[in-house]
Parts: structure tokens; C-alpha cells; sequence
């Protein structure tokens, strides 16, 4: 194949992904409510792989996956991740639902397959043009490797696991308010529960 035929592929093809992305956006607008497209989908996680350094995807998780390891992690996930990514990982939250492109299921294998590196690096680093914010100034590499520990356990997260980190969520003015309603209740109740005499 000639030079010249090569570039005009190419150039046909830009301009074809050019034509494809234009559509999707006069068709759904700039709405974050919209479902990114197959072609989308595919271009955002090729770029991602590409991104990421070919030494930090080979990077091997250097912290054990023990019971104190993973109930570390299991509650800094509740109180950085669940926000946004919901306690059992599928990402279905109210902060979820309003992001574009959507969190993953991190229980599938859209993330199980990546490397423990991959995944790390994620954590650590953030994704461009999503809601991944990177965490890196937030805590320690461990943490960021826990978390790793953590994700990879999703699909087998139990009822009491995650039972135990709905105590650990961030909690918004509103639970503040009903939790102080029910402790001025008690206290209420406790006060009026005196002996009644009848007279």
C-alpha cells in the first residue's frame, strides 16, 4: 500500500470518529445524564490503558491480603469510595447516577481483569474527563494498595461486610438531623418515664 493511501485511510478515519462523536453529542447533548456510547467506551478504556505507565501496570500489590488488611480498607472504602462507587462497588448512588461517564461495577471484569498495577495506579492518579479524583495527597501508597486488596474482594463481599460499612458512610445534614431527633427522643422518653401515682 502506498504512502499516500495510508494517510488518506487514516485521514478517513479521523474524520469518520470525528462525524461519529458530533452525532452523539447533537443527539444527546452535553447532558451528563446520557449513556456514553459503545464507540466511546471503547476509545475512553483503550486511552486509559495507554495511559498508564507500562511499569506501574506490571507494579505487583506489596501489602497482604490479611483480615486486618482488608477491614482497614473495607472502611476507608465506605468513608472515600462508596460515595460515589456504593459499598458493594456497583456504583449505584445518587452521586453515581449524576456522573458521566457512570463509576463502573467494580465487582465486573471491566475492573477484576485490570492488574493490581492498573488498578493502583487509578486510585492514585484519578481519571481524566470523569469524577475519578486522584488520591494520591489524600493518604499513603498502603491505603491505595489496601484498596486494591478490597476491590479485588467485591465479588465476594458478605451482607455483615457490608452491613458494618453503612456505619462508616459520610453522612449529610439531613442524617445529622434525624439522628439528633431520635437521641432528643430518648432523652424525651427517659425524662417523662416517671412512676405515675393515681390520685
Amino acid at each position: 500500500m502506498k504512502r499516500g493511501t495510508v494517510w488518506v485511510a487514516i485521514a478517513l478515519a479521523v474524520l469518520g470518529l470525528a462525524a461519529a462523536t458530533a452525532t452523539s453529542i447533537l443527539h444527546d447533548g452535553l447532558s451528563a445524564s446520557a449513556t456514553p456510547t459503545r464507540l466511546e467506551v471503547f476509545i475512553a478504556r483503550n486511552v486509559r490503558h495507554l495511559s498508564i505507565p507500562a511499569r506501574a501496570r506490571s507494579s505487583q500489590n506489596p501489602v497482604g491480603a490479611s483480615a486486618e488488611n482488608l477491614h482497614a480498607a473495607r472502611l476507608h472504602f465506605a468513608d472515600h469510595c462508596a460515595s460515589c462507587h456504593a459499598n458493594d462497588g456497583s456504583g449505584d448512588t445518587p452521586i453515581g447516577h449524576g456522573l458521566y461517564p457512570k463509576p463502573p461495577d467494580l465487582r465486573k471484569s471491566d475492573t477484576q481483569n485490570l492488574s493490581d498495577g492498573e488498578i493502583f495506579w487509578i486510585i492514585e492518579n484519578g481519571v481524566r474527563f470523569t469524577g475519578m479524583p486522584t488520591f494520591t495527597i489524600h493518604g499513603s501508597n498502603d491505603d491505595s494498595w489496601k484498596l486494591v486488596l478490597f476491590i479485588r474482594h467485591l465479588p465476594q463481599l458478605s451482607v455483615e461486610e457490608r452491613l458494618e460499612m453503612q456505619r462508616y458512610n459520610p453522612k449529610g445534614p439531613e442524617d445529622h438531623d434525624e439522628e439528633q431527633q431520635e437521641h432528643d427522643f430518648l432523652k424525651g422518653e427517659s425524662q417523662h418515664e416517671k412512676p405515675h401515682h393515681p390520685q
